[in-house]
């Protein structure tokens, strides 16, 4: 069962609210300039969680620019022993090496990502219903280790059905867009189309997830609009304004815009 949704978890602070996942990728790129092992990939995941982030997200792409294999495993065992309530969020292409770690470490959720091999950073979403025959069966072993499984897709309403029919329980909204819009003419346009795609999932028996250039100016609008969105996952923004303010203020940064969207419904 995943942790945050156990009954136990009802007694957190931010319990019904979104929850924070913080990519740790960009903490393991600037590690990876030496070998002195530092900044460490665990220590801050201990500093988020500690400052009240809900989750842990890791994209271990298989030139292991950022991420490696070996930090999967030390923040899966590291999870397990010491943060038990905090879910663990596995991203990646499920036709490259993501399933190797979905069947070692058993995530509470695996995000299948079409990333092609090398790729700068994710940029677009699932073509559905054209992959779904090819995700179906990864989708059901994941099921079958106890794994929840949530597919990244750009804001198109009408895939959304198809997602779930794919066997998906959650889609994560790929947010490039709104960010890029955001405090632009075409904010509304664009706000709409994934306020109309998060009310089609929600519609279709989907989670809703969310992450891509999300940051501190934009979130709580975003989430405003993308309304029920189970969580975010942020990397990029928020390691780079860690950089200024340390991962605890930064944290309760993020959680404050989540607040305050709940707040403005």
């Amino acid at each position: 069962m995943n942790p945050l949704v156990a009954p136990e978890a009802a007694a957190h602070p931010l319990a019904g609210l979104t929850a924070l996942s913080v990519n740790l990728n960009k903490v393991a790129l600037l590690r990876n300039t030496r070998h002195l092992g530092i900044p460490s990939v665990l220590r801050a995941a201990e500093l988020v969680l500690q400052a009240g982030a809900q989750g842990i997200t890791v994209h271990p792409r298989p030139d292991e620019r950022h991420v490696r294999g070996s930090d999967v495993h030390e923040l899966a065992a590291m999870l397990r022993e010491q943060w038990p309530q905090v879910e663990y969020n596995i991203e990646g292409n499920p036709l490259q090496n993501l399933m190797d770690f979905v069947r070692a470490v058993r995530p509470h959720q695996a995000t299948f990502v079409p990333d092609s091999e090398g790729q700068f950073t994710s940029d677009h979403g699932w073509n559905l219903p054209a992959d779904a025959d090819t995700l179906r069966p990864l989708i059901a072993e994941c099921h079958a280790l106890g794994v929840r499984v949530s597919l990244f897709m750009d804001p198109l309403p009408d895939a959304m059905a198809h997602a779930r029919a794919a066997g998906a329980d959650r889609v994560e909204l790929y947010t490039e867009t709104w960010a890029s819009s955001f405090g632009t003419p075409r904010q509304a346009e664009v706000g709409a189309a994934f306020e109309a795609t998060a009310k089609a999932a929600l519609a279709a028996g989907l989670g809703v997830n969310a992450g891509h250039d999300l940051n501190r100016d934009n979130l709580a609008e975003f989430l405003r609009l993308a309304a029920g969105t189970a969580e975010v996952s942020i990397g990029h923004a928020l390691i780079a304004d860690a950089l200024e303010l340390g991962y605890a203020e930064t944290v309760r940064a993020y959680l404050a815009c989540i607040h305050q969207a709940s707040q403005s419904k």
